[in-house]
């Protein structure tokens, strides 16, 4: 029987009860902004929308060509052409039995006309038409309202505003929309070792790069930041960084200082302000993560080591930073894969090694793990495109064996 993974112990929360925990306990910000169309992309409408007009606002015509009564027709006698109908400058009388307008595509259709027939199907002379092609009643126009009716709804409010969005939203003579305001995260790394990256190492330093990555993930989920930097392993240092933060964010996250040894503090300062909801989850990389509040605002420990906090920043927080963001998190996107090298696993957490598939040359996907798989080594994360996912009771497995693999998306992907 294999063994059980040493960091298994008694009380790891599987990571599905983990993220569970968080979507149920979190809820979307309060809080609204207007915003210009040009400015509204991405965000989440706050408010459903109307049209105050009817789209198309008019009958119009789809073709350049001629409109006309369809009874005149009958006749087979030419039309007398009695005036132009441009986009933006209509024609202002009446098509009255045997005449018609000449009208370029967008045109309003002139009163009386009903029918117009593309300029390809027209015999045209200096002052009339005959027609030489098929034509049918009500050809070549677009009737008023026939897209969008007067008071009818655009958008319903919870809605992510794309760029056909805002199409149609324009279209209607919408300007600026309400829209949920983006949440503020508040980030802070601790450690006396970080250095930014510019800047000399002495001996035992490292450069900080989980707070620069995190700084760019959160760019990319298009969130508000407050950057409070690199804090010292000093407790009030970090409950005054703490404080702070519950009092001008929406959210809290940390690296580092969640774990167990005699400088971590977050987690110590967490526990007297605060309440934490869980801590240590049953996955790899990532143990050591911690949510709770602090003073009702929702706090994210992530762990120290650089593929750890990137791990449990894209499995567990992002989840929970959608939920805050007014958007629906629907799961992981998976897929199957043939491993083409043998890994290897204890029970006891869901193992999430980094990868590359792609598809062979019969079209099936294969995946094959990148670089060493500890949670300190950056460059096989830097060149994976996927997870592997190994299930928290599986162990070791196969080449040619079948596994799951998340393919990597924002911020990772």
């Amino acid at each position: 029987m294999p063994t059980i993974d040493c960091c298994s112990q008694p009380g790891l929360m599987p990571i599905e009860s983990a993220r569970e925990k968080l979507l149920e306990t979190l809820s979307p910000i309060s809080g609204t902004e207007n915003l210009s169309l040009a400015q509204a992309a991405g965000r989440v409408l706050a408010e459903d929308v109307f049209s105050t007009v009817n789209l198309p606002p008019c009958d119009n015509s789809a073709m350049d060509g001629y409109a006309l009564r369809f009874e005149d027709l009958a006749s087979g006698l030419p039309l007398e052409l009695i005036g132009k109908s441009f986009a933006g400058a209509p024609f202002d009388g009446v098509v009255n039995p045997g005449t018609c307008v000449r009208i370029m595509t967008g045109a309003a259709v002139p009163a009386g006309a009903d029918t117009v027939v593309m300029q390809e199907n027209v015999d045209a002379q200096e002052e009339s038409i005959r027609i030489n092609g098929e034509v049918r009643p009500g050809d070549h126009i677009r009737r008023c309202g026939e897209d969008v009716a007067e008071g009818a709804s655009l958008l319903k409010a919870g809605v992510r505003i794309s760029v056909p969005h805002i199409a149609l939203l324009a279209a209607a003579g919408v300007g600026t929309v309400a829209v949920v305001r983006k949440p503020v995260i508040a980030l802070f790394s601790t450690g006396d070792e970080l250095r930014q990256p510019g800047e000399a190492l002495g001996t035992g330093d490292i450069y900080d790069s989980n707070r620069i990555a995190l700084l760019a993930a959160l760019d990319q989920l298009d969130l508000e930041i407050l950057d409070l930097g690199i804090l010292p392993d000093n407790k009030q240092a970090i409950t005054n960084a703490l404080q702070r933060a519950s009092q001008e964010a929406d959210a809290i996250i940390t690296s580092g200082g969640v774990s167990v040894g005699e400088a971590d503090y977050t987690r110590e300062v967490l526990e007297e302000l605060g309440e934490i909801g869980f801590w240590k989850v049953a996955m790899k990389p990532g143990k050591p993560f911690a949510f709770g509040f602090l003073q009702g605002t929702p706090f994210f420990g992530l762990p120290g080591n650089p593929v750890s906090a990137l791990v449990t920043f894209y499995q567990l927080a992002v989840p929970a930073l959608s939920v805050m963001k007014g958007d629906q998190w629907t799961g992981p996107q998976t897929l199957q894969a043939k491993l083409l090298k043998p890994l290897k696993k204890k029970p006891g957490r869901t193992d999430f090694q980094r990868g590359v598939y792609r598809s062979d040359g019969s079209g099936a996907l294969v995946v094959e793990p990148v670089g060493t798989q500890g949670s300190h080594i950056l460059t096989g994360l830097a060149v994976a495109n996927c997870f592997i996912v190994l299930a928290r009771d599986s162990g070791s497995v196969e080449a040619e064996e079948q596994v799951v693999i998340e393919p990597l998306g924002v911020p990772l992907g």
